[in-house]
């Protein structure tokens, strides 16, 4: 059983890992409409978001897509790690391996068209999966105190 779950978890951050990548190697003009097609399906659910944030809606969909899919990196990353470490070394590996991983991502930009890397994408992917590792130790901690009450 715990050889199948290190395939699944190993699995998992591999394709997620090949996913980023994917989306980093869109030109300019793709990345642009995908965010649009995001902005497009937010108003035709009632939030419109180029009411709240006018020109800066596009870029606000996009950081926040970084924050997000950096969280994501962060859970499976996490779950591989727990595999091999203990708690404190997951947590800063984790943190390391995010970090490293949204270098890379923003120096692979660098090579596509109409894309540029940025320092500050680098800093909100990082928060985007300490966020996430934080809310993981707050689950961790009410589920251990959890079950010490029964």
């Amino acid at each position: 059983m715990k050889n199948k779950r290190k395939i699944i978890y190993w699995f998992l951050l591999i394709v997620w890992m090949i996913g980023i990548f994917i989306m980093s190697n869109q030109p300019a003009q793709i990345s642009d409409s995908q965010s649009e097609g995001v902005i497009n399906i937010l108003s035709a659910i009632g939030i419109n978001m180029n009411g709240i944030f006018g020109q800066l809606t596009n870029f606000i969909v996009r950081k926040c897509a970084h924050f997000l899919e950096y969280m994501v990196l962060s859970l499976l990353a996490f779950n591989v790690f727990k595999l091999y470490f203990n708690i404190r070394r997951v947590i800063f590996v984790t943190v390391v391996f995010v970090f490293f991983y949204a270098c890379s991502d923003e120096i692979h930009q660098l090579f596509v068209l109409g894309r540029e890397g940025a320092f500050r994408d680098v800093i909100i992917d990082t928060v985007g999966g300490i966020t996430l590792i934080l809310i993981n130790l707050f689950r961790m901690y009410v589920v251990a105190n959890f079950n010490e009450g029964k």
